[in-house]
This record gives C-alpha cells, sequence and structure tokens, in this order.
C-alpha cells in the first residue's frame, strides 16, 4: 500500500502525534470534514489545542479535566467532571466554537471532536444530566445512544457527535445504512469517525475485550471493512453502508461518533441497506434489553 493509499481502520496508537494518543484530520489522504483527537493525561500532565479553523466538543472518556479556554471576548476555565468509564452513562462536555484555543489539564482519556469551519456559535457546556438519553431499537439491537452533540440538542456550524454504548451480545449501527449523497429532505452526505472502546461486562474478567464492525461499498465509493475492534481503535467512513457493530459475549462495546460534511444544512439523515431494512419491522412488539440504561449514579445496572 502506498502512502497516499487511504486507510479506513487504524489500531490505537496507528495516529500518534505530538502528545496524543491519535489524530485523525485533513492530513490523512481521503479525509476533509471531520477530526478526532485521543489524549492520555497523566496527574498534572496537560495538553494544548491551538488550531483555531476548527469547531469542537471536548468528552471524557475516563477521568476529570480543567479546560481553559481562549475566544472573544475573554478567557473561561470550564470543570468537566467527567466519569469513571464510558460505561457509566453521560458525561459532561464542552462545546468550544471555531476561533478559540484551549487547555487540558486533568488525569484521564478524553476525546475532542473537530470539523473545519468558519462560522462561529456560541461555547456551550452540558452537565451530564442535560444529555438526551436515546434508547434505540428492541431485543438484540438495543442499545443507548447520549446525543449531546446531534442538531437537536446543540447548535453548532458543522459537528454531529453522538456515543452509542451496546451491551454484551447486542448489534448497534444496524440496520446497515448510509449517509453519502446529498438528496434533500432524505440524505446527507456526511464522513463518519466511529472511535472503539470495549472492557469486560460487570464482573468479567479478561484484558482482550473486543467487538466487531462491519462497512462494505455502496454507489459512491468502494470500502470494505470486517474487523475485530478493541479500545482505542478508530474506523473512518467517508462512504459506504456501515454496521453493524457488534458486542462480543461477554464484553460490552462504545464507540464515538463525528460526523460532518459539505451540505448546506447540519443534519443526520440516512438510508438503511434495502437488502436488511426489513430487520426494522421485527423489532415491533419485542421487548427492550432490561441491561439498559447504564448510568452514572450507579454504574451498569
Amino acid at each position: 500500500m502506498s502512502d497516499d493509499t487511504p486507510r479506513w481502520l487504524h489500531r490505537r496508537g496507528d495516529l500518534a502525534r505530538a502528545g496524543w494518543e491519535s489524530v485523525v484530520d485533513e492530513s490523512l489522504p481521503g479525509w476533509e470534514y471531520t477530526g478526532l483527537r485521543v489524549g492520555d493525561l497523566r496527574e498534572h500532565d496537560a495538553i494544548e489545542l491551538s488550531e483555531t479553523g476548527v469547531e469542537r466538543i471536548i468528552v471524557p472518556l475516563a477521568g476529570s479535566f480543567l479546560v481553559t479556554h481562549h475566544h472573544h471576548p475573554g478567557e473561561w476555565s470550564t470543570r468537566l467532571h467527567g466519569r469513571r468509564s464510558v460505561f457509566d452513562g453521560p458525561t459532561d462536555v464542552l462545546y468550544l466554537p471555531a476561533g478559540s484555543t484551549a487547555t487540558v489539564e486533568g488525569e484521564g482519556r478524553f476525546a475532542v471532536a473537530e470539523a473545519p469551519t468558519s462560522e462561529t456559535r456560541p461555547w456551550q457546556y452540558i452537565a451530564a444530566a442535560q444529555t438526551p438519553v436515546e434508547l434505540r431499537g428492541a431485543g438484540r439491537s438495543s442499545r443507548q445512544v447520549h446525543n449531546f452533540g446531534t442538531p437537536e440538542s446543540l447548535d453548532a456550524a458543522r459537528l454531529i457527535v453522538c456515543e452509542v454504548i451496546t451491551p454484551a451480545e447486542n448489534w448497534s449501527s444496524y440496520p446497515p445504512h448510509k449517509h453519502d449523497e446529498h438528496v434533500p429532505g432524505h440524505e446527507s452526505r456526511l464522513e463518519e469517525i466511529y472511535y472503539f472502546e470495549s472492557a469486560p461486562v460487570r464482573g468479567g474478567q479478561g484484558r482482550d475485550a473486543f467487538g466487531m464492525f462491519s462497512t462494505y461499498s455502496s454507489p459512491a465509493g468502494e470500502i470494505d471493512i470486517n474487523a475485530r475492534v478493541s479500545t482505542g481503535d478508530i474506523a473512518l467512513v467517508p462512504y459506504g453502508y456501515h454496521g453493524p457493530a457488534v458486542a462480543a459475549p461477554g464484553y460490552d462495546l462504545y464507540y464515538l461518533n463525528v460526523m460532518g460534511g459539505p451540505d448546506p444544512d447540519r443534519q443526520w439523515r440516512i438510508s438503511d441497506d434495502p437488502a436488511h431494512a426489513w430487520v426494522r419491522d421485527t423489532w415491533t412488539g419485542q421487548a427492550f434489553d432490561d441491561r439498559l440504561p447504564y448510568t452514572n449514579e450507579q454504574g451498569r445496572h
């Protein structure tokens, strides 16, 4: 594979750069509208966010952080209380508009979702209790979605961000769907980043937790991912049908979704693969997985 051939699946550490565990940005071949940074800070560590041509959402994965952010008309300090892990319910997040710089201090892991833009919006702190929690699907397709960065929840310029918890043995990002062409009122054109974490279910054993993730081609382009995914792995979906994301027996699966694109309106509209769209109808009358929701107050149910 030549250096300029796009790669759509990256293992933890593949994209390390200048103090960051992973960095996704426009320097990657075939990538344009979204970005992601993953940081892992030790006590008393700090890291800078100096690029001003992007809007951001800072998402604690595990731990808590102090963010000092600079933008018109001044400087602020915002405490992100965070959580024990991504499997302990919603976290508080911080939205910073284009034109901002920031310093993140603390101990733990965090993600920074980004999208290039020159448009500005007001900065916003969203508390964990204010995060809309959606229980989606049914039966073995039950999953939990935290919609802190979706158009209904956040006034952003380009970014659409959410996170999904899939309990062990369940399927999510299913039926397979795409959003790679602009069809007004029906489908959006959006790049998408999947950042994964996996862990044994409460009381479980083992350090090699994993899930499975799949993408495949659509008329918009050729892509093929069928892979085990573990904590820190990143899948890039520039086009094509994506899903399912499957949590292996014994292991819960988490992913952070970062989306953005060139459409004039900031919307998440999808088209199911016609071969599998009928599966949604089978959910009618099925019970929802009673392990959900996972909460920050009591850990996992």
